[in-house]
């Protein structure tokens, strides 16, 4: 009668089992894109703004790249969350959709449409309630799991030509 095999040993070509402390580490570290890609989706959406703290650096530089003056702004998370504030009071609850999500290394592309209502004045325009739509991309750096830095424009040409279409079409001219 033929023995089965019940106590042989396992084969030694296997992986070893991993930890469930390791394992759960492992998959919790999450990419450069990733972060990026929850903090648009999350915060820069004005889904949940206050959530900035868990994605930003305590202080983060925010290069606002324009032809006629670059500037550098320190960002905090607390100071992220009312600038999303201040969007929603200018465009109400507004659409917010990413188009482009590109990373290599610690670097991340993204490019957005921003579709609101013009709710409150920009730049010396009252406003409207008409539509305003807002093209935008930018570049972020991520280190330790946070956003450290970013380079940011906007098509304010396009938002400017907007905004003095829908003032005369507000004023009934």
């Amino acid at each position: 009668m033929a023995q089965h095999p019940a106590s042989a040993t396992a084969p030694t070509d296997l992986p070893a089992p991993v930890s469930a402390e390791l394992a759960g580490t492992v998959s919790s570290v999450k990419s450069p894109k990733e972060i990026v890609k929850d903090f648009l989706s999350q915060v820069r959406s004005g889904l949940y703004p206050e959530k900035a703290g868990a994605y930003m650096a305590d202080t983060v530089l925010a290069h606002q790249i324009n032809s006629e003056n670059p500037v550098t702004v320190r960002r905090t998370p607390a100071n992220y969350t009312a600038h999303v504030r201040e969007f929603l009071t200018l465009f109400g609850r507004f659409e917010f959709e990413i188009t482009e999500l590109l990373a290599e290394d610690d670097k991340v592309y993204a490019r957005w449409i921003q579709k609101g209502i013009h709710q409150s004045a920009i730049d010396n325009y009252e406003p409207t309630g008409l539509p305003l739509i807002e093209f935008t991309s930018a570049v972020y750096r991520v280190e330790k799991e946070k956003i450290v830095e970013y380079w940011i424009q906007s098509d304010r040409q396009g938002m400017d030509e907007q905004l003095k279409k829908n003032a005369v079409l507000a004023s009934g001219k």
